[in-house]
């Protein structure tokens, strides 16, 4: 039985400036930080000569992991893609207080697709 989602791993081009803005920005810490390579994460990860950086980070029950790879050479995707495109396009977190957050978040350098809303059922969300 699935007892809930763990964590979330995004590959970054930048190790150190990612873990400083997901820290910053979500008040998240660092529980593990360094070297990956070899036959295991090969395996693991199902790409040959696998070698970067890695990164765990959590705050409470959120959890994000940050690779950078060093091999094979990453692939860059269009930081603005449209939410349409295949692949993770949002995360969610929980606040108190949704518009303030969103100036905050905004203050720091997060784009969103448009300011908080209320739907019917009463969640407020700004994505």
């Amino acid at each position: 039985m699935i007892k809930g989602l763990n964590h979330v791993g995004l590959s970054v081009r930048n190790l150190e400036r990612s873990i400083e803005f997901y820290c910053g920005a979500f008040g998240l810490d660092v529980v593990f930080s360094g070297a990956f390579e070899g036959e295991r994460y090969q395996r693991i990860m199902a790409l040959a000569g696998a070698k970067g950086r890695a990164a765990l980070l959590k705050r409470g029950e959120m959890c994000v992991e940050l690779f950078e790879f060093a091999a094979p050479d990453p692939v860059m995707q269009l930081p603005d893609r449209p939410v349409c495109d295949h692949g993770i396009t949002h995360f969610c977190i929980e606040v108190d207080d949704i518009a303030a957050e969103y100036e905050r978040l905004k203050a720091i350098g997060i784009t969103f697709h448009c300011p908080p809303l209320t739907f019917p059922n009463g969640v407020n969300k700004a994505t």
